[in-house]
C-alpha cells in the first residue's frame, strides 16, 4: 500500500502539494446531512445536495484510474466561535457528469479533541489541529473523474446536532496544512473479479418471508419547511414472517425534527410494535421513544407495553434527563 496525501487549497481545489495560505468558512446548518443516510454503511445516492452545505475541494480530472483500500487520514486546522462543534469529513468520486458518488467518511467532535471520556469545550477564535481516520473505503475513480472531500459541521439525523448556532473555519496552504492522505493501491488497478451469481436463498419447511425477513432499509421521507427553517425525516420499516405454529410481524417508525435557529431542542419520535399470531392468543409488544433536548440537558421517555389479544396486560416506562456534558 502507498500512501498519497491531497491538500486542500483555495479555489475549492484539491492539490497534490500544499498550496498559498487561504481561509475558507462554513455556516453551520443544523439540518443538513439527510441525503448522507442514517448510517455510514447505507447505500446512498448523488451527494450534492449534503456536499452543498458543506466545503468542497475537488482534484483535476484523474488521467488513470487510481484504486484507494484503506482508513484514509484527515488533517484539518480549524477555528470556531462556539465552544463545541463538530466536524465530518467525506470522500467521494465527481463524475463527469456531476454526478457525486459516496465512498467513505467519518467525524469528529471537537471536545473530544484529546479524549473521548474527558471532553474539553473549545475556545472561539483558537486554531485547533484536528486529526481522524475515515472508515474503511475501498473504490477506483476512472479516468476523467475527480476525487472530492467534503467537510462540513453537521450530517443530521445519522449524528444529534450540536446546540450552538456557529461559523467554522478552515486554513489552507501554510505549516501542517489541511490535508487528507490516501492509501492508494499501487501499479495497475485490476479488472473487475468475474463472480459466480448468488445461490437462491432456501428457507426451511413451512416458513416464509412475506415482507423481507428484515425491517432494513426501508423508507425515508424529508419534510422541509423553509418559512420557519425546520426539517422532519421520517424513517419506516415494516418485516413479516409465516411459521408453522403461527406468525409474526413487526414494523418501527423513526421520526427526526430539527430547527435550524434551534438546533439544541433537536428530537427524535419513534415507535416499534411486533405481533406474534400464536394458536388461541395474538400478543403485541410496543415500544414508544422520545428523545428531545435543550442546551444543557438531553431528555429521554421510552414506554414498553405488552397487549394479549388487543389488551392491555402490562406497562412500564423510564424517565431520564442526561447532561450533554459537551455532546
Amino acid at each position: 500500500m502507498k500512501l498519497r496525501s491531497l491538500f486542500l487549497a483555495p479555489n475549492h481545489r484539491l492539490a497534490g502539494a500544499p498550496a498559498a495560505a487561504g481561509v475558507d468558512r462554513l455556516r453551520y446548518v443544523p439540518s443538513a446531512g439527510p441525503e448522507a443516510g442514517l448510517w455510514w454503511g447505507e447505500l446512498l445516492g448523488d451527494q450534492r445536495p449534503v456536499d452543498a452545505f458543506s466545503l468542497t475541494y475537488d482534484s483535476a480530472p484523474l488521467e488513470a484510474p487510481l484504486a484507494m483500500l484503506g482508513r484514509a487520514h484527515v488533517r484539518l486546522n480549524a477555528t470556531v466561535d462556539a465552544a463545541l462543534a463538530n466536524w465530518f469529513v467525506r470522500i467521494e468520486d465527481v463524475a463527469a457528469d456531476g454526478e457525486v458518488t459516496a465512498i467513505t467518511g467519518g467525524g469528529l467532535s471537537g471536545a473530544q479533541r484529546r479524549s473521548l471520556e474527558h471532553p474539553e469545550p473549545l475556545m472561539p477564535g483558537k486554531e485547533y489541529a484536528l486529526e481522524l481516520d475515515l472508515h474503511l473505503g475501498s473504490w477506483v475513480w476512472m479516468p476523467g473523474h475527480r476525487i472530492r472531500v467534503a467537510v462540513s459541521n453537521a450530517l443530521w439525523p445519522m449524528l444529534w446536532p450540536t446546540p450552538y448556532p456557529m461559523t467554522t473555519a478552515l486554513r489552507l496552504g501554510g505549516a501542517g496544512a489541511s490535508a487528507i492522505t490516501l492509501p492508494v493501491v499501487p501499479g495497475k488497478h485490476p479488472s473487475a473479479p468475474q463472480l459466480s451469481p448468488p445461490e437462491p436463498a432456501e428457507a426451511p419447511p413451512g416458513i416464509t418471508a412475506p415482507g423481507g425477513g428484515y425491517a432494513w432499509p426501508g423508507s425515508s421521507r424529508l419534510e422541509r419547511d423553509e418559512v420557519r427553517g425546520e426539517s422532519t425525516m421520517t424513517w419506516r420499516g415494516t418485516t413479516a414472517m409465516d411459521f408453522p405454529w403461527g406468525s409474526f410481524a413487526h414494523s418501527e417508525q423513526l421520526s427526526y425534527h430539527v430547527a435550524d435557529a434551534r438546533p439544541e431542542g433537536a428530537s427524535v419520535e419513534g415507535e416499534a410494535e411486533s405481533t406474534e399470531k400464536l394458536a388461541g392468543q395474538v400478543l403485541t409488544y410496543r415500544g414508544h421513544l422520545r428523545i428531545s433536548g435543550d442546551a444543557a440537558t438531553l431528555h429521554y421517555s421510552y414506554t414498553r407495553e405488552l397487549l394479549r389479544d388487543g389488551a392491555l396486560v402490562r406497562t412500564r416506562s423510564w424517565h431520564e434527563d442526561i447532561a450533554r456534558d459537551l455532546q
